[in-house]
């Protein structure tokens, strides 16, 4: 199962391991259960705290495996053979159950300790799927640290059945006592709030008691990652409040266009670049989304932000990076059938439509780079382009043309997701030319047109084109004094993290210039 470079590097890991482990598979006939004992066996011949034991009269789901601590019945549990992505998942629950301390925060990690309800956590997951192991992973941390919680990371492909009577269409989804808890990408703070449903007002007294900053940067995708570092550097009191650090790259799976860095992901590259915060003196304020924005009183007063969870912040600067979010259809059934057929994330979604016919809805780039990965998987793609030709680049539309399974509509205007009220059954659409409506059988719709800024908290403050992007000069000012901006969220022509990541330096050479000659 595990090559010898992987071996060695997992033999590495496990010697942090500070107390014994126990693995309890419990297993059928199938070959997933075969390849699961398989990986057990080689785990254990790499460290001798690890014993495999197998019961397979306990009613759990088979195949899967238990990591507890002997004498222990409670652990953490994953349901099928947990690689590709979910690997790195499986190497922290090994070293956490044996006492290998976590690098969260003391608060948030006391938190989790103190949650008095009884929580049973069901994830389903992909294994081609990069933002699942940051919920699996947030969800085995807490059935580690409180044994009130309980935690089961289940692989979708292969649990289809069950998969499908639940009606899971989107990865990761999260259940939490037989009940949907969430669906999508989700870091441990996040979970604990929706948990701890006190937490988000502590936290937002905790925040607005903080004095003003020098700096405040809004937004944590790569221009306010770049704009952190920038500003640090020069010795001055910096804060970032952002959603999430990585923002849109998180969502990104290959990066082959970062200079100097051949091929990477986004969920690597964003935890990179918050490394590269955490080396320098930067409040890193995350799980906050800013709501209203107020400029200065008066020549050399403090701008204030104010967030969603009711914190307020203040500073001498503030530099704007909130990025862009995906462009939705808006089109009746498409909110109503949103992680029930309708998804933006073939990587993710793409093995739950194994064999079933899908659209693409979008010709540019990321449009038939999804349909190209889908049709590895799916029965049958078909791609509905607004306009009269595909935008994407020559060399894809050449490789899609190859694939035997895909069909392309141009000047298709997609006008409605029809489904049964569980779940998409197809699309409608009209022929821009022909004005003629027509429909789709399908089973999963993936939107690929996009993307939107996330400025609408700004209206009515900086000024915004008619698309909604902030407007700014070279020097990455709005018209509001000490009011800076960078990346997807502005009207540069470009949206590429590379260029992101510069325009974030610019904004934070320019604030520290502001306040210099103000």
């Amino acid at each position: 199962m595990l090559d010898n470079n992987l071996k060695a590097q997992l033999k590495a890991y496990l010697e942090r391991l500070q107390r014994p482990v126990e693995l309890v598979a419990s297993l059928d006939d199938s070959k997933g259960a075969a390849e699961l004992k398989e990986l057990l066996q080689e785990i254990k011949e790499l460290s001798d705290k690890i014993t495999v034991v197998e019961n397979n009269d306990l009613p759990v789901r088979k195949p899967s495996f238990l990591i507890t601590n002997p004498g222990v019945d409670t652990g953490v549990r994953f349901a099928g053979v947990p690689l590709g992505h979910e690997f790195t998942s499986l190497v922290l629950a090994l070293l956490q159950v044996g006492g290998h301390p976590s690098k969260e925060s003391a608060d948030l990690l006391e938190q989790v300790r103190n949650i008095d309800t009884p929580l049973h956590f069901e994830t389903y997951y992909s294994l081609s799927c990069h933002n699942c192991p940051d919920v699996v992973q947030a969800l085995n941390l807490m059935s580690v640290l409180n044994p009130k919680i309980t935690h089961t990371a289940i692989d979708g492909g292969l649990f289809q059945q069950e998969v499908q009577d639940r009606e899971v269409m989107g990865v990761p989804t999260v259940f939490v006592n037989g009940e949907r808890f969430g669906q999508g990408r989700m870091e441990l703070a996040e979970i604990v709030a929706k948990v701890d449903t006190g937490a988000a007002a502590r936290e937002a007294e905790k925040i607005s008691a903080k004095g003003a900053f020098d700096v405040l940067i809004v937004g944590g995708g790569p221009a306010g990652a770049a704009a952190a570092i920038y500003a640090a550097r020069k010795g001055i009191r910096t804060g970032i409040a952002a959603d999430r650090i990585g923002g849109q790259m998180l969502d990104t799976v290959d990066i082959e266009n970062y200079i100097s860095v051949s091929k990477t992901e986004g969920p690597k590259l964003s935890a990179a670049m918050e490394n590269h915060i955490r080396d320098y003196e930067v409040d890193i304020m995350g799980q906050q989304r800013a709501a209203k924005l107020i400029p200065a009183a008066e020549e050399g007063g403090l701008i204030e932000v104010q967030t969603e969870s009711g914190a307020s912040l203040k500073a001498k600067t503030v530099i704007l990076s909130t990025g862009a979010r995906w462009r939705n259809m808006n089109v009746p059934g498409e909110e109503q059938y949103r992680t029930k057929g309708v998804t933006y994330c073939p990587h993710c979604d793409g093995p739950l439509f194994k064999g079933k016919d899908v659209a693409v809805i979008g010709g540019g780039n990321s449009g038939i780079e999804a349909a190209i990965d889908l049709a590895g998987l799916v029965r049958h793609v078909t791609v509905l382009e607004f306009a009269g030709e595909l935008k994407a680049d020559a060399v894809l539309q050449k490789k899609l043309a190859t694939l035997p399974n895909v069909t392309v509509i141009l000047n298709a205007q997609t006008t409605e997701v029809n489904g049964d009220g569980k779940k998409v059954t197809g699309l409608t659409y009209k022929d821009r030319t022909t004005d003629e409506v027509r429909t789709v059988a399908l089973e999963g719709i993936f939107v690929q047109i996009g993307l939107l800024p996330n400025t609408e908290w700004l209206k009515g403050t900086v000024n915004l084109t008619r698309f909604g992007e902030i407007e700014i000069n070279a020097k990455s000012e709005t018209n509001l004094p000490g009011v800076f901006a960078a990346g997807d969220c502005t009207n540069v022509p470009f949206k590429q993290i590379i260029i992101a990541a510069g325009a974030g330096a610019t904004a934070a050479l320019s604030a520290f210039d502001f306040m210099i000659r103000h």
